[in-house]
């Protein structure tokens, strides 16, 4: 059995990766409404990965002998003026999402939860590389005109992601 607040707070993030999933559902649907089929594929599989790194938490709460708890989605953005700020809201998520884990990091801490802490270092990297592909993909659509032979460029290459 792990303390009070540390189940909480991982019962917190186990929700908060199912929003994020859901979160980039909307962003999917931001491009697929424009035709830009690669880079809904790329939210598409964004969310399932969010997915999968929900799951993770579940799994891990069950193994400490825990009860994942449900808790209610919130509806995400579903309106945006155009790509870079579907782009600049994904990494701001991301951001969240590495303060989140932060925070656990912290409480595990505190509590001496030493099996926490090591589940959670996969979290630590995974974020750093989630921020970073974000930031990339940020730079690269800076001065590039939506729609434009580049930004078309783009969306072929993210037509290819696979999960």
């Amino acid at each position: 059995m792990l303390p009070e607040n540390l189940t909480q707070a991982l019962n917190d993030q186990f929700n908060n990766e199912l929003q994020a999933a859901h979160a980039y559902k909307a962003m999917a649907a931001y491009f697929s409404e424009k035709g830009y089929h690669g880079f809904a594929n790329f939210f598409l599989v964004q969310s399932q990965e969010e997915h999968e790194h929900a799951m993770k938490f579940y799994e891990f709460l069950v193994t400490m002998a825990e009860k994942p708890q449900m808790q209610a989605l919130n509806e995400p953005k579903n309106s945006f003026a155009n790509s870079m700020e579907v782009m600049e809201s994904a990494l701001s998520q991301e951001k969240d999402v590495t303060k989140r884990i932060y925070d656990l990091v912290g409480i595990a801490d505190e509590t001496h939860e030493h099996a926490t802490l090591s589940f959670l270092d996969w979290f630590i990297e995974e974020q750093m590389e989630e921020e970073k592909m974000f930031r990339d993909i940020i730079a690269r659509l800076k001065g590039i005109q939506e729609g434009g032979e580049y930004f078309l460029k783009m969306d072929d290459e993210f037509a290819a992601r696979k999960n």
